[in-house]
């Protein structure tokens, strides 16, 4: 299947409906490497609260849902105050289940919020949507943060991103990169991919509809797909990076932030 990368706004109607953004966090309770990771406990709340509530306090967005695939989720959401909708538990991935939420619920654009960043910056959430409601040709777009540390450079759990200067994403990867031939340190532009999206509704449905990419297996990153059919991402500067949980270690950390009331 084809697929169109540049959504062309053509009227008036369309413009206005473009204009209404939606934050969807996706939320699976079954979880590889962290046992359901959605709903941890952080400082006394589940995780995937943290982050709707994070969410919640974006100016842009005019809606804050969890797309679950388990009712424990729902439920603890809904109890929490928050907005939750089953969907399928067949989806693969994110972009999936969300891509189900648009459409029942008809927006312009979508932000895929990952539900294991509980101290998301509400104005990370809003610098993705600005150039997202600026530029109509702009389908997808990410977030993205300068690499410091030798050890988070060479950490394959560490997405990195390589930009061309139009602040579009050459590639994603898992590995070091760029590679840095002649010394040992970390590149002057290497940066880490935050797990945080864009899209606008056309492209997200034909998108989720495509078969994976032959680049995306071997990464396991579902943003290449994107890559591979030919599609532009543009990569957003965050405002305010935090803390992504993948392992025990991570959420031991969040804990520990929560503790000392640093977040």
């Amino acid at each position: 299947m084809a697929i169109n990368c540049h959504s062309v706004i053509s009227s008036r109607s369309d413009a206005i409906a473009a204009t209404s953004v939606i934050a969807v966090i996706p939320a699976r309770l079954a979880s590889t490497r962290l046992a359901e990771k959605a709903i941890a406990d952080i400082g006394g709340l589940p995780m995937v609260v943290r982050v709707a509530r994070q969410a919640s306090h974006a100016r842009i967005p005019e809606r804050v849902i969890v797309a679950t695939d388990h009712d424990r989720i729902a439920r603890i959401v809904k109890d929490h105050g928050g907005e939750a909708l089953m969907t399928s538990a067949d989806h693969q991935s994110g972009t999936d289940r969300i891509a189900e939420v648009a459409r029942a619920i008809e927006a312009g654009i979508y932000l895929n919020v990952q539900g294991d960043l509980p101290f998301i910056a509400p104005a990370d959430l809003d610098a993705l949507s600005r150039p997202m409601l600026e530029d109509s040709s702009i389908a997808m777009a990410t977030l993205a943060t300068p690499i410091i540390s030798a050890d988070e450079f060479r950490n394959p759990n560490v997405v990195k991103v390589v930009l061309a200067g139009s602040n579009n994403a050459l590639y994603f990867s898992r590995a070091p990169i760029p590679h840095p031939r002649d010394t040992s340190g970390v590149p002057s532009n290497a940066w880490r991919h935050i797990g945080v999206y864009a899209y606008r509704r056309d492209f997200l449905l034909k998108f989720a509809s495509l078969p994976l990419g032959r680049l995306e297996q071997i990464e396991r990153l579902e943003q290449l797909r994107a890559l591979e059919n030919g599609c532009t991402i543009r990569v957003v500067a965050s405002v305010a990076p935090s803390l992504e949980i993948d392992t025990a270690a991570d959420l031991a950390e969040a804990r520990e932030l929560v503790d000392r009331g640093a977040a």
